[in-house]
């Protein structure tokens, strides 16, 4: 191990146990959350060193700052918000959409967040931001001349699309199930500690320099797999130096070109914002789907769908560990032939899959920057955020 990397986790197994049990809640749509749970779940022993150009900060060690993070006690905060992703994928137009409507049954409302929010998957958005503790939220997504709102404010949560005039509206939204309460570290340096404790041998995690970030300064963590043969080639989080709020996340790939993932605040005021910030009126002439009436749709299966989806996940089987974990799915079937699919999908398949052999038979490849899965001819499906080798390998094995 280099004198100056520590052992950690992915920031995806340190966030796990936080995520909680608020699939339907407001909560899960404000991009700030997703930032700050990835940032909080990074850690470091390099002093950080500030660069040429950049902002002259105090050395500060990556347990210092991650206990930083641990006591930032930001509550309230608005600004500009950009996202910017790219997973090497062809054209979605098409199937974008037609992932969105999946999230509800025929004549689902286009303000649904399930629905709309598919669309920071992929492309470039701006949005504003708006936050006052965990009863108040607003998100604003800005596309072209049209917006998209999704505003909680106690126990609403309210989303409207003014390209189709529609409202989308759920009742109780601070209700619901919780998730189990664990008892949590009394310290931010126990907080530290913890994690530390918990890190594996499979990340190199620094503290690298500075940057400036909205106008702010900011310190960044770099965090880099170990091992070979993922295509993650780093994550890279800025941290605001005084308040140890994360301002940017970006998350690069072995491919190199543009980010995967590039998503930080372009401005941002951390003083309360206005209560009228978070009211909302219905326009005239919306159309109001509740949103107990929109799940009531999306719950219903259909008939068959026990039967022929009930033992899908019972031949799920997890190889390797850290960044090369691999996902292992025996369907018991022959895989199907593309050139049955429909003429759409067919094409969309031709377009990102390749054919490969080895020890295992045959099968097609499915590749993106990040995530891959290899689906061979006898019905096994391997899936990763690692290369074509990597799950080939696997394959050949027979894992």
């Amino acid at each position: 191990m280099a004198p100056n990397e520590v052992p950690g986790e992915t920031a995806g197994e340190i966030r796990g146990e936080a995520r909680g049990e608020t699939r339907r809640r407001a909560s899960r749509y404000v991009v700030p959350v997703a930032v700050a749970g990835v940032a909080a779940a990074t850690i470091g022993l390099v002093p950080a060193l500030a660069a040429s150009g950049d902002p002259d900060l105090p050395e500060i060690t990556a347990q210092q700052l991650i206990e930083k993070i641990a006591a930032s006690e930001t509550q309230t905060l608005s600004g500009t918000f950009r996202v910017s992703t790219d997973l090497g994928l062809p054209a979605l137009d098409g199937l974008a959409s037609g992932l969105g409507g999946l999230g509800g049954g025929e004549g689902s409302s286009t303000a649904d967040p399930s629905q709309k929010l598919t669309e920071l998957a992929s492309g470039t958005h701006t949005l504003r931001l708006a936050a006052d503790g965990p009863e108040r939220q607003r998100l604003t997504l800005l596309d072209g001349s049209d917006e998209y709102s999704l505003i909680h404010n106690g126990d609403d949560v309210w989303a409207y699309d003014s390209k189709s005039n529609e409202v989308f509206h759920e009742k109780g939204a601070s209700e619901g199930p919780k998730a189990e309460e664990k008892e949590l570290p009394a310290t931010p340096k126990e907080l530290a500690d913890e994690v530390l404790k918990a890190a594996g041998d499979t990340t190199s995690i620094t503290v690298d320099g500075t940057a400036k970030v909205a106008g702010r300064d900011a310190y960044q963590l770099v965090i880099k797999p170990k091992q070979t043969g993922s295509t993650v080639a780093s994550v890279k989080i800025a941290v605001d130096a005084a308040n140890g709020t994360p301002l940017k996340f970006t998350l690069s790939s072995v491919e190199g070109g543009k980010p995967v993932v590039d998503a930080g605040f372009t401005k941002v005021d951390f003083a309360r914002p206005d209560a009228s910030v978070f009211a909302f009126e219905v326009p005239k002439g919306a159309k109001v789907t509740e949103g107990a009436e929109e799940a009531r749709k999306s719950e219903k299966l259909p008939e068959d769908f026990e039967k022929e989806f009930g033992d899908f996940g019972k031949g799920l089987n997890v190889i390797g560990e850290g960044w090369t974990t691999i996902a292992k799915l025996d369907t018991g079937a022959p895989a199907p032939k593309t050139d049955e699919a429909p003429k759409e999908i067919q094409g969309l398949l031709d377009s990102f899959g390749d054919e490969v052999t080895g020890k295992f038979g045959s099968g097609t490849l499915f590749k993106t920057k990040l995530v891959n899965a290899l689906l061979t001819d006898d019905g096994k499906v391997y899936v990763g955020a690692v290369t074509k080798d990597a799950l080939v390998d696997a394959a050949n094995a027979g894992k």
